[in-house]
C-alpha cells in the first residue's frame, strides 16, 4: 500500500496528520497497539490507583462520621455533600455508558456499514461504505449478537447482568468494578495468544479510557473542593485533627495521581504519540502534588477570612479560564454542545492546575497559566496575611502566619521544579530545551524547489505539490501509486526494522477526520465506533489498522465518499 502525501512540510514531532502518513514513523498505531503487552508494572499501577481511590473515599466518610459525633453538623453536611453529589454524577454517567455498550440493537450493524476495511494483500474480507447492504456489512452484522440469536439461558444471563450492574452503581462502586474488569482484561491479554490477546488488549484500553475520564471528573468534583474545605476548617479553628490531615492528604494525592494517570492512558491510546514511562508519571505526580497543594492552601487561607470574595474569585477565574479554553477551539467531543460542557469542566480543572487541551504552543500557554496562578497565589496569601486579625484573636501568632506563607511559596516552587524536570528530562517527545524539538518553519516554494538550495538542518521538507513526483523507473520497488520521497532530518536515526509501519493486512477506515492530541481518538469517545471496531477486529484474521480520513487531500476525501 502506498502512503499518500499532501506535500506540506511537517516537523518530526508528530505534527503530520496520522491519517496521511508520508514517511516512516518510529511507532505506528497498529503496530504498537497490537504488539504492546500488558506488563506487571501495568498491573501494579492499577492496584495503586485502586488503593488511592479507596483511601480517598474512606477517609472522607470517616471524617464525616467524626464530625457528626462531635456535633459539628455544618462540617458534617458539607463534607458529606462533596462525597455524595460527585459520586452520584459519576455513577449516572457510568451506567449510561454501560447501558449503551450492553444494549443489543441494529445500530451496531449500521455503524459497521459506516467503516471501510480494505485488505491489501491480506486474507481478510472487505467492508465498504459504498454498498452498506452487500456482503461486507452483512458479515459485520453476523458477528454481532442479535436479539433472536440466544435462548432463555442467554436472556437470563443478560437480565442478571442488568441487575448486577444496577446494584453496583447504586452502591457507588462503578469505578471499582471497572478497575477490576480492566485488571481481568489485562491479565487475559497476557495469558492468551493471538488473536484472543489483541482482542482483550483492545477492550482493556477502552475500559482504561473510560475509568480515566470518570475518575478525573470525580477527582475535581469531589477531591478538589474537599481539600479546600478541610484546609479552611483547619485554618479557621487553628487546629489539625488527625482525620482532617488524612482526608486532606488523600484528596491531594488523588488529584495529583488521577491527572497524571489520565495523561498516561491518553498517550498510551494514541498511536501518534510516544507512551509515557512510569518514571515520568511519578515526576508528574510530584509536579501536580506540590502545585495543587500550594494552590489549595492559598485558597483556604483566603477563604478563612473572605468567604464571599473567595466565591466571587472562584467564579471569575472559572469564567475567564472557560472563555480562554473555548477561544482555543478544542476538539474533544463529537458534538458542539458536548464540547461546550467539556470546556466548562476543564475550566474547573484550571482552577487548580494546568491541563493541556490542544496541541501547539503548549509551552507558551503553560507559561501564561503558571504566571497567572503565581500572581493569584501571591495576592490571595498576601490578602490573608494582612487581614488575618480574626485568626490572631483566636490565638494564631505571627510565627504561624509566616509558616503558612513559606509553605505556600516553597510548595509552589517545588512543583515548578518538578515541572521543569518533567519537560526537560522525561517528556516522551523529548527535551523542551530546543535540542529535541524541530520547529516547523515557513519556507517559500521557490526555495524548496530550487536544486541549488539546501534546507535548514531543523526543517523536514516534505516536497510541495509543484515538485516532480517519483514515477516509473524512479519509484521504489514494491510501491504502487504516487509517493513523495522525503529526506529525513540531519542526525535523525533510521527506524528500527521491527518498528517500521505495517502496510499489509486489513484497514479500518473511519470516515471522520482524526482528532489531534491531546484529544482522544473518535473511536474512544464515540461508543458506536468503539463497538463496530471491536466487531471488525474479531472478524479479521489479523489485527486491523485504523485509518482516519485525511481532509488535506481532495483525492482522499473522494475515496471515502462520506455521507456522515
Amino acid at each position: 500500500m502506498a502512503a499518500k502525501s499532501d506535500g506540506a512540510p511537517a516537523s518530526p514531532r508528530n505534527e503530520i496528520p496520522p491519517e496521511c502518513p508520508a514517511r516512516s514513523e518510529p511507532a505506528p498505531p497498529e503496530r504498537r497497539v497490537s504488539e504492546h503487552r500488558y506488563s506487571l508494572q501495568d498491573f501494579c499501577w492499577t492496584l495503586c490507583v485502586l488503593l488511592v481511590f479507596f483511601s480517598d473515599g474512606a477517609s472522607d466518610l470517616w471524617l464525616a462520621a467524626d464530625y457528626y459525633l462531635r456535633r459539628e453538623y455544618w462540617c458534617f453536611a458539607l463534607t458529606l455533600v462533596f462525597v455524595i453529589v460527585p459520586s452520584v454524577v459519576v455513577q449516572v454517567l457510568s451506567f449510561r455508558w454501560f447501558a449503551y455498550d450492553f444494549t443489543e440493537s441494529v445500530e451496531s450493524g449500521t455503524a459497521a456499514a459506516a467503516v471501510v476495511a480494505a485488505a491489501d494483500g491480506a486474507e481478510g474480507g472487505d467492508f465498504s461504505t459504498k454498498d452498506s447492504g452487500e456482503w461486507g456489512a452483512g458479515r459485520a452484522a453476523a458477528v454481532l449478537p442479535g436479539p433472536t440469536g440466544g435462548g432463555r439461558l442467554r436472556d437470563c444471563c443478560r437480565a442478571f447482568m442488568w441487575v448486577f450492574q444496577a446494584l453496583i452503581h447504586i452502591l457507588q462502586l462503578a469505578q471499582v468494578w471497572r478497575y477490576v474488569h480492566a485488571l481481568y482484561l489485562g491479565v487475559q491479554s497476557r495469558w492468551h495468544g493471538d488473536p484472543e490477546r489483541r482482542h482483550y488488549y483492545w477492550r482493556m484500553m477502552f475500559e482504561s479510557a473510560d475509568i480515566s475520564m470518570l475518575r478525573l471528573l470525580e477527582s475535581f468534583l469531589k477531591s478538589a473542593p474537599q481539600l479546600v474545605l478541610q484546609l479552611s476548617i483547619m485554618i479557621h479553628t487553628s487546629q489539625v485533627l488527625p482525620l482532617q490531615g488524612i482526608s486532606a492528604s488523600a484528596s491531594l494525592l488523588s488529584l495529583a495521581w488521577m491527572i497524571s494517570s489520565y495523561q498516561k492512558v491518553l498517550r498510551d491510546s494514541r498511536d501518534d504519540k510516544l507512551p509515557m514511562t512510569y518514571k515520568a508519571v511519578m515526576v508528574q505526580i510530584l509536579w501536580h502534588l506540590f502545585t495543587i497543594g500550594a494552590r489549595a492552601l492559598a485558597f483556604a487561607l483566603f477563604a478563612s477570612v473572605f468567604q464571599l470574595y473567595f466565591g466571587i474569585f472562584i467564579v471569575a477565574h472559572w469564567c475567564i479560564m472557560t472563555f480562554w479554553i473555548i477561544q482555543g477551539e478544542t476538539d474533544f467531543c463529537m458534538s458542539k454542545w458536548e464540547e461546550i460542557i467539556y470546556n466548562m469542566m476543564v475550566g474547573i480543572v484550571y482552577i487548580f492546575c494546568w491541563f493541556s487541551v490542544r496541541e501547539g504552543r503548549t509551552r507558551c500557554r503553560l507559561l501564561i497559566y503558571s504566571l497567572t496562578v503565581f500572581v493569584e497565589n501571591v495576592a490571595l496569601t498576601a490578602a490573608w496575611f494582612v487581614y488575618r486579625g480574626a485568626a490572631e484573636r483566636h490565638g494564631g501568632p505571627d510565627f504561624y502566619a509566616v509558616v503558612m506563607v513559606c509553605i505556600v511559596a516553597s510548595s509552589y516552587a517545588l512543583g515548578t521544579f518538578f515541572m521543569f524536570v518533567y519537560y526537560c528530562l522525561l517528556h516522551p517527545d523529548g527535551s523542551m530545551s530546543g535540542w529535541g524539538y524541530i520547529v516547523e518553519k515557513e519556507v517559500p516554494v521557490e526555495v524548496l524547489a530550487s536544486p541549488a538550495s539546501s534546507l535548514p538542518p531543523d526543517l523536514v521538507g516534505s516536497p510541495p505539490r509543484t515538485l516532480q513526483r517519483t514515477k516509473g523507473l524512479d519509484r521504489e520497488p514494491g510501491v504502487d501509486g504516487d509517493v513523495f520521497k522525503v529526506r529525513p532530518p540531519r542526525g535523525a536515526k533510521p527506524p528500527l526494522p521491527h518498528l517500521k509501519p505495517r502496510t499489509e493486512g486489513p484497514v479500518i477506515r473511519i470516515d471522520l477526520p482524526r482528532k489531534k492530541y491531546p484529544a482522544w481518538d473518535a473511536h474512544y469517545i464515540d461508543r458506536r465506533l468503539r463497538k463496530t471496531i471491536l466487531v471488525l477486529e474479531c472478524a479479521a484474521p489479523v489485527t486491523p489498522r485504523i485509518q482516519y480520513r485525511c481532509l488535506s487531500t481532495a483525492k482522499e476525501v473522494m475515496e471515502y465518499e462520506t455521507t456522515v
